[in-house]
């Protein structure tokens, strides 16, 4: 049975809903967990396919293939990987930020930036809701996924910054936040089943695509956002790789290089087979 693994937030819905629906036929093992958790799994070779952060293909490109035209990513504000602050960006120069244990790739993302600033904050690891829940109250919070959505309007940090909206301004490109990727290894045991688990993918994401209004409608039911605010967050977010998000992609890896957070750019290799 191919294991495929699911970033567990909603952004992701329109992907998976019609495979854990069982509209797009079954067989298939959903592994779902934040994207941290994900790319641990996939760098230890115990899923097949999956969603994971666009750092962990550069930090393994060699254990990887890119799924084709399949990705998850902003041209603008993305509203689920905001900086909340509570003093202008500015200021957090030495100042400490929490940053979610559940990212990789905002986190780097979050350091380019940081320089781009002009500041050079200290970064610790944690749990955004649960250390808000204790009282504490950090200088700044970098939260992501639901997380985020739920925490963007908290009265205590007046300073929102949308990290897809200042990429974009930064760069004048999308950003890509993840990537599906094969393990090359499984590819070549069984190559069929796994372009087949890749096309279901892409199949789905179109179905989802067409049929966004449901898909907004069942990510309401455990969601502190409205049909409007709903529809506007998946409105903002990006599911393919054309080639502004190619070009996206390419420059997240040359500012990860010239930072020494990766050895080089790697290489983007397509899984053989399929169209991009």
């Amino acid at each position: 049975m191919i294991r495929l693994g699911r970033i567990g937030y909603l952004n992701v819905l329109p992907i998976y809903h019609p495979i854990e629906s069982g509209s797009m036929g079954n067989g298939y093992e959903i592994v779902s967990g934040p994207p941290a958790e994900l790319n641990d799994l996939m760098s230890r070779g115990q899923l097949d396919v999956s969603s994971t952060s666009s750092i962990e293909y550069a930090r393994n490109p060699e254990r990887y293939y890119l799924v084709p035209n399949l990705a998850i990513g902003s041209c603008g504000p993305v509203q689920s990987v905001l900086l909340l602050s509570r003093q202008p960006v500015e200021e957090l120069d030495g100042k400490t930020i929490l940053v979610s244990s559940q990212t990789h790739t905002s986190a780097a993302m979050l350091k380019i930036l940081a320089s781009h600033w002009g500041i050079t904050p200290e970064y610790v690891t944690g749990d955004a809701t649960s250390t808000l829940s204790t009282g504490e109250r950090p200088e700044a919070i970098l939260a992501i996924g639901d997380e985020a959505l739920n925490l963007r309007y908290h009265p205590d940090y007046p300073v929102r910054i949308d990290m897809g909206e200042a990429w974009r301004d930064m760069t004048g490109l999308p950003f890509v936040f993840g990537v599906w990727v094969v393990q090359r290894a499984d590819f070549e045991a069984r190559p069929e089943e796994v372009r087949q688990a890749c096309d279901v993918l892409l199949r789905s994401k179109k179905w989802g695509n067409e049929h966004i209004e449901t898909i907004c409608e069942l990510a309401c039911e455990n969601s502190c956002l409205d049909m409007a605010e709903m529809r506007s967050y998946f409105d903002g977010l990006v599911y393919d790789i054309g080639p502004e998000e190619l070009a996206g992609l390419r420059r997240f890896y040359a500012e990860l290089a010239s930072t020494s957070l990766i050895d080089a750019e790697p290489e983007l290799v397509f899984l053989p087979g399929m169209s991009c």
